[in-house]
């Protein structure tokens, strides 16, 4: 047996179509699409049809996705029922971990894996994670949700039903770009998690949960949370070096930095960046940008690193009128499409996953009876 590779790292655990990198040049793609192609050109329902389905819709496929993902926004009667309850005792990933195990009572397919009732959950469960979010955010301040706009597609609903105002256009065209951005991400923690319980023929529900309670973790999902919070915490650009240092020096990461696959730039920070100086300068505030520039500056001159996706997603967000503590439930609306896609694609040509492991432990014990001990 050859020395494990702590936290899997360069093993290849299993062959897709989903998603590509070269973190080398750091380089992102989409079923043979370049991510620099599709961002802010395509919608989130174009990039959904494109993950679940392996090409680029034309009109009557994209309306009939659109369909599909609309009916996901339908919530049943246990998940409508649990929803206060749920918001008042959990936090919203602990919360959507609940509700997306609680929809599949209510989910016609919910028993099947074959690919025709995949591919029906898989857009039910996309189309449903914004609404589940929002309800949730709804539902701890005592509110009601609007009613969907027929006008507006997933990322227009989502702020419509998030804020209970109309959102502008343009926002409504950021938020659908970051969408695109997060969808996938190769063999990430969590998708991994997904295709592991996945490969025991478990049902896409319990899979998606795997998934979801993986995201939930500090060290995936939650980053983008956590440079929120360190951003708020320096109260302007001049204060940034100093701030970074001081953490630096106390041992600290500075979230949002560094990537485990990319050894350049990542190659969605490079949209968002520019989606957070557009929203500074529409909004005519500044502070997040400034303060986070300084911040990339400084990480870049003290360690040479780059951002990664999760330090300007906090901020674009932020602009957006996003709740900080939402921000990994975000996250999860946009990673659904790429998590239910690999699901799909595991079922399709599945194989249980069982990796090896090495024994570190003692030899050669000898039991010794109870009253010896």
């Amino acid at each position: 047996m050859g020395t494990p590779s702590k936290g899997l790292a360069d093993v290849v655990a299993a062959s897709t179509v989903l998603s590509d990198i070269d973190g080398a040049r750091g380089l992102l793609s989409y079923r043979g699409y370049d991510i620099h192609d599709l961002a802010g050109r395509i919608s989130f329902e174009e990039c959904v049809h494109l993950l679940h389905h392996g090409s680029l819709p034309d009109r009557a496929a994209l309306a009939a996705m659109r369909d599909r993902l609309a009916e996901g926004r339908t919530l049943g009667g246990l998940v409508t029922g649990a929803l206060d309850d749920v918001a008042r005792t959990q936090t919203p990933m602990e919360a959507l971990r609940t509700l997306v195990s609680l929809s599949s009572a209510d989910d016609p397919d919910a028993g099947g894996n074959e690919p025709a009732a995949d591919l029906r959950k898989a857009a039910r469960l996309t189309g449903r994670q914004p609404v589940l979010v929002a309800c949730y955010h709804a539902a701890r301040r005592g509110a009601t949700v609007p009613d969907p706009d027929p006008a507006l597609g997933v990322a227009g609903t989502f702020l419509l039903q998030l804020t209970g105002r109309h959102p502008p256009h343009r926002d409504v065209e950021i938020f659908d770009e970051c969408l695109v951005l997060h969808a996938d991400h190769t063999m990430n923690a969590s998708t991994f998690a997904a295709r592991v319980c996945a490969a025991t023929l478990s049902d896409m529900h319990s899979a998606i949960v795997a998934a979801i309670g993986t995201l939930k973790g500090p060290l995936h999902g939650g980053a983008n949370e956590q440079v929120m919070r360190m951003l708020e915490t320096i109260g302007s650009a001049d204060e940034a070096p100093s701030a970074v240092r001081s953490r630096l020096d106390a041992g600290q990461k500075i979230p949002g930095f560094g990537h485990r696959v990319y050894k350049t730039e990542d190659p969605r920070a490079t949209h968002l960046r520019d989606r957070t100086r557009e929203l500074a300068d529409r909004t005519g505030d500044d502070r997040w940008w400034t303060v986070s520039r300084r911040v990339e500056e400084t990480v870049f001159a003290e360690k040479g690193l780059f951002p990664n996706v999760d330090f300007y997603a906090a901020s674009v967000y932020r602009g957006l009128g996003i709740p900080t503590d939402l921000f990994t439930a975000v996250f999860s609306m946009s990673r659904m499409a790429g998590w239910t896609a690999h699901v799909i694609e595991q079922h399709a040509d599945n194989r249980l996953i069982r990796p090896d492991s090495e024994y570190v432990g003692e030899h050669d014990r000898t039991w010794v009876p109870l009253e010896e001990r």
